[in-house]
């Protein structure tokens, strides 16, 4: 089974630059780091909605082990972390997941129409 954020790719870190008073700022966080910390968010509304572990895996129809799993290392695969999100009613936070990018105007928008590839480049 493939877990998300479970990675064997060459790129072992995701390089976040920040402009913070003229000086770049780089913070490296792992894939581990981001499903850890995406765990820790759910096991937080979990807690506010007062729910137990088994409690939401029930709900959710996740085998609570793998939940279990999920709060303890933040593997899980993608169809229970929407089943998650479904029974924690917090959806919508995928839609911002992968959106399309927001343009200034409409030449910027014509701009990038004119180039857009259909494919991915190959390496």
């Amino acid at each position: 089974m493939y877990y998300i954020c479970k990675s064997y790719y060459y790129i072992n870190k995701l390089i976040k630059m920040e402009l913070n008073s003229n000086i770049i700022q780089i913070n490296a966080v792992t894939p581990s780091e981001i499903c850890k910390s995406v765990a820790q968010r759910v096991k937080s509304r979990r807690l506010e909605l007062n729910l137990t572990q088994s409690g939401l895996a029930t709900r959710a129809g996740v085998n609570i082990e793998t939940y279990r799993k999920f709060e303890r290392t933040g593997e899980i695969s993608l169809l229970s972390l929407v089943k998650l999100a479904i029974a924690l009613d917090v959806t919508s936070d995928f839609a911002a997941l992968f959106a399309q990018k927001q343009y200034q105007s409409l030449d910027d928008l014509l701009e990038v129409e004119k180039t857009k590839r259909k494919r991915g480049q190959k390496l």
